[in-house]
């Protein structure tokens, strides 16, 4: 096999900002014949402050069936806290690297080494199609780089024939049989092997139904290589929706029940205003916007981008940790400015992000109150807050006000009554024998029980004296690990 080593580039910064553009790799002059294959290897160093994008124009010829992209990159010992060499990966093709445009073929992130596209199929994290002459654009993304900066390279290996047919993707159904209107258990942030996940669909539903699940949502980190992947995984038991989990460098979003096929690009910063119109975008494709793990201790996953393009927020991610703690503490401030001000409030969510073993699918599950069990029904739900949090499906919990005259309120909704009116609250809760139950308002925690035998609290105030009542179920003392928790019920 020919090879030809690029040992030195010119580098020239591109139009958009944030973006390296090196020189190009060129398989001109070479011939079409069917099976034939030809290879080009780059080499090149970046340093500490590298760009967040790095492209590599690859001139694609007529007459080639596949491309494969294979990289490596360095990993010098650094100091104690200092963050090494880390680099992604992706590739754009000949319709460009426009952001959000069309030319979008696949990401991995850092979760593979190598990948390959032809219209029959490609490697997960990848769209199959026509591999289509002109320029090509390997993205690489040095997510963090060691101060002796990232030596990498990047082999590019065409392969000659006729391009084959793209199999049509089969999408999963926008609904499943349900209970009609009931409460539907879902878990929303899910990793397969189509990014940095170490589960198979097969495996992801297997596990979602074990767990007692309804519906999950299919949200790999910035590609929809996965909307395709669930035939025959979905049922009248379980069912699928499509989306993304938009991994930009100032935080991740879940674009949640987008359109299948659908793709959210990820390519910006807080800094750059960019994410107001990538949120209009989710919607306008019929998802929702989720910050997901605000408070996440990884790189990156700090959410910078503010709450007023969110329509929920994720503010338990997986086992409880401090990081959800933080999540719900800065929710219940937005709560508490949302009943001052008068503005639409914020409802929470909670998903598993599970990616492999051990790591549990339907810890936790958003549990919501929706007419039936559809994509519309289910977001719907979501927007208006109708919904709790559950570490698990043995954990049972209903939430609910009473007012003097018989007007009832329930998770999400508000009790119209007189400032001075006494509402009656009850809490039921099953499936958590050391629970203790909080009862928290826009003035704090109020009321903080254990759980009786019965699983069943009640409390009383009124509107003068609380906004909204949201309830929290936890292990052991009130400081304890989350088991349940409920969006609030408002006053007033």
């Amino acid at each position: 096999m020919h090879r030809r080593d690029v040992l030195a580039m010119t580098a020239a910064v591109a139009a958009a900002a944030g973006v390296l553009t090196l020189d190009g790799v060129s398989f001109a002059g070479e011939p079409e014949r069917a099976g034939r294959t030809r290879t080009r290897k780059v080499t090149g160093h970046l340093p500490a402050g590298a760009p967040d994008y790095v492209h590599l124009p690859v001139e694609v010829p007529s007459g080639v069936r596949e491309i494969a992209v294979s990289y490596t990159y360095d990993r010098p010992a650094v100091p104690p806290g200092t963050q090494g060499n880390a680099c992604d990966i992706g590739i754009f093709d000949e319709r460009g690297t426009d952001l959000g445009g069309a030319g979008f073929r696949g990401w991995s992130g850092g979760a593979r080494t190598e990948f390959a596209i032809s219209a029959e199929r490609a490697t997960p994290g990848y769209l199959a199609g026509p591999v289509r002459p002109g320029t090509w654009h390997v993205v690489l993304g040095p997510y963090t780089v060691a101060p002796q900066g990232l030596a990498y390279e990047v082999t590019v290996t065409l392969t000659y024939g006729p391009a084959g047919t793209t199999p049509a993707p089969v999408h999963p159904p926008q609904r499943a049989r349900g209970r009609g209107r009931a409460w539907y258990r879902g878990d929303n942030h899910l990793h397969s092997v189509h990014s940095d996940g170490r589960r198979t669909p097969a495996e992801i539903a297997a596990a979602a139904r074990a767990a007692g699940l309804d519906w999950i949502t299919t949200t790999e980190h910035n590609t929809t290589s996965s909307h395709g992947a669930w035939q025959g995984l979905w049922g009248d038991d379980l069912l699928v929706l499509t989306g993304e989990e938009v991994t930009t460098r100032n935080g991740h979003v879940l674009a949640l029940g987008t359109d299948p096929g659908v793709f959210i690009d990820w390519r910006y910063r807080a800094k750059d205003g960019a994410f107001p119109r990538f949120a209009r975008r989710i919607r306008q494709t019929g998802g929702i916007v989720v910050p997901a793990h605000p408070f996440g201790a990884c790189v990156g996953c700090n959410w910078k981008y503010g709450y007023a393009d969110a329509d929920v927020m994720e503010v338990w991610n997986g086992p409880w940790t401090p990081d959800d703690e933080m999540a719900v503490a800065a929710w219940d401030a937005l709560l508490v400015a949302s009943a001052r001000q008068g503005r639409t409030w914020l409802p929470a969510m909670g998903n598993s992000d599970a990616h492999r073993e051990p790591q549990v699918v339907g810890l936790p599950q958003t549990v919501v109150l929706a007419d039936d069990l559809s994509r519309p029904a289910l977001l719907s739900a979501l927007r208006a807050g109708r919904s709790w949090i559950a570490e698990s499906s043995a954990v049972q919990l209903s939430f609910s006000a009473t007012g003097t005259r018989g007007a009832h309120a329930g998770i999400g909704e508000r009790l119209r009554a007189d400032p001075a009116a006494e509402v009656a609250f009850l809490l039921q809760v099953s499936g958590v024998p050391d629970g203790t139950a909080v009862l928290v308002t826009d003035q704090g925690p109020l009321h903080t029980t254990p759980l009786p035998a019965n699983g069943r609290v009640q409390w009383r105030t009124s509107p003068a004296r609380a906004a909204y009542v949201r309830a929290e179920v936890r292990h052991g003392g009130p400081a304890g690990a989350m088991a349940a928790l409920t969006n609030p019920v408002w006053l007033g």
